[in-house]
């Protein structure tokens, strides 16, 4: 990755050679206070993006891994498109899980 060469105050403090025929030295200097606002905007835009990944990649690290389980179901599910019956399955093994014992007893009234 390239690295940045000039700051924003490199820029604004950088002096140039003067000649009788030249540019209007007022257009040079409005455009490069317009730089220097885009460069100072890009650069706290860089600064708060790596923070993100940063914060990003910590969160990751301190999450639990989900077991292989899971992560298949997830998988087949992403893969294959649901049914109202494969729906019904999967709440039907979730209610199991959640109220156990309750289902069954409620069942057999």
């Amino acid at each position: 990755m390239a690295s940045i060469i000039f700051s924003a105050k490199d820029i604004f403090e950088q002096e140039f050679g003067r000649e009788v025929r030249g540019y209007s030295k007022a257009e040079v200097d409005e455009f490069l206070d317009d730089v220097i606002k885009d460069y100072e905007t890009y650069a706290a835009l860089v600064k708060s993006l790596r923070q993100e990944v940063a914060d990003l990649k910590e969160e990751l690290s301190n999450k639990p891994q989900a077991s292989s389980t899971q992560q298949s179901s997830i998988e087949v599910t992403s893969s294959t498109p649901m049914t109202n019956f494969d729906i019904l399955k999967r709440l039907n093994r979730l209610e199991k899980e959640v109220f156990g014992k309750q289902i069954v007893d409620n069942s057999e009234l």
